[in-house]
């Protein structure tokens, strides 16, 4: 049967994810402090031995051994000095270790048991208590900073705490995650016990603990939520080639499948809308055009254009610069309110894009022929 510090032991570890190996790992730290305070003297190394199953404490002075001091006649220049630095707390000359152990070599642990001859006194228990706690709390935080630094780069739920300012507070599980309102959706409501997703932009070290700072604003949300909800994005079947965001307004999405028997954008939508309803609903209504990639360049310009239908498109392959043909009625709905569309297109294709109607190019191909005249 598992004794009651065993349990205790586990205990520990199964609340705070630490390993029982770090956890004992404190407790012969905190054993060695108790034993220095009342028993200790001057030049020991004091290590100890606890064993979680008996209970059992067993204390040793350990030395190392090294070469005898340095004889006279050699000169002593810095480096040999350096290399022959004596320290009388975790070192052991080697004549006098063979004293103690004859066949002993340079290099070796010289371990002595030490006798405990009474119970540790009141003021050596409190000293173990504060460095057990001391050692377990760093050893949490640096769980907490392993565990979270390998959730960079994606999204996990959360719930909003509070609040700090303008900056949230995010319950993050085992940890509290700060969203900066640099990082928050412009006009988006945060209320105490919301659910929320976030996505992990980095983490940081501090004496505290780790920092863990999220975005609601990040692209990279976009894509994991349509991960999350499109089965034929999460097993590669169709694939998300660009993502351009100006979040809390529109986003634009560009999907590519090599299958010729599924539509990506229609497996994005899902029926009725239902897959980019509960995205769009995740992100508190902002608005997300799918359109289908094309490695044409001239049809993936047309495609983000949308939803304003595009005569032609002209391409300058040396500057990246495309002008879009529309008809004056289509004008606005290419161009976007303020410049959105034609703004979050030329993000997600890479190309600058201009976008003229036709009598607008019938007059400039006019002016041209005059001033040619």
């Amino acid at each position: 049967m598992s004794s009651p510090i065993l349990i205790a032991i586990k205990q520990i570890c199964d609340e705070k994810n630490i390993s029982m190996e770090k956890v004992v790992e404190a407790i012969e730290i905190a054993l060695a402090a108790a034993f220095r305070k009342d028993f200790g003297k001057v030049g020991q190394n004091i290590k100890t031995k606890f064993d979680v199953e008996t209970g059992n404490i067993k204390i040793f002075d350990i030395k190392t051994v090294v070469e005898n001091e340095i004889e006279e006649e050699i000169e002593k220049t810095e480096e040999y000095l350096q290399k022959k630095r004596f320290n009388p707390k975790t070192d052991v000359i080697l004549k006098e270790a063979k004293k103690i152990k004859k066949d002993v070599k340079i290099g070796d642990e010289i371990k002595t048991e030490l006798e405990i001859s009474h119970d540790f006194g009141r003021i050596a228990a409190q000293t173990a208590k504060q460095v057990i706690v001391q050692n377990l709390r760093e050893m949490e935080r640096e769980s907490l900073y392993e565990e979270y630094k390998d959730k960079e780069g994606i999204v996990i739920n959360g719930s909003i705490q509070r609040f700090e300012g303008m900056n949230a507070l995010i319950d993050l599980g085992r940890a509290v995650g700060l969203l900066p309102v640099s990082e928050q959706i412009p006009f988006e409501k945060y209320n105490i016990g919301k659910r929320i997703k976030v996505f992990i932009l980095r983490v940081e070290k501090d004496t505290k603990g780790p920092v863990i700072i999220v975005s609601r604003i990040h692209k990279e949300l976009i894509k994991q939520l349509f991960i999350l909800e499109v089965p034929e994005i999460s097993t590669e079947v169709v694939e998300i080639k660009a993502i351009a965001r100006e979040a809390g307004f529109r986003s634009k999405v560009a999907v590519f499948t090599n299958e010729k028997n599924i539509d990506p954008v229609g497996s994005c939508i899902g029926q009725r809308g239902t897959r980019i309803q509960t995205i769009i609903s995740e992100l508190s209504g902002e608005k997300i055009d799918v359109i289908e990639y094309n490695k044409d360049i001239s049809k993936f310009i047309s495609n983000a254009l949308s939803h304003a239908k595009i005569i032609k498109i002209k391409i300058d392959e040396e500057n990246k610069k495309a002008v879009a043909f529309a008809r004056e009625d289509q004008l606005s709905l290419a161009i976007g309110k303020d410049g959105q569309n034609v703004r979050l297109a030329a993000k997600l294709t890479g190309w600058k894009i201009d976008i003229i109607t036709e009598k607008e190019k019938e007059q400039k191909e006019k002016n041209e022929e005059e001033v040619k005249e």
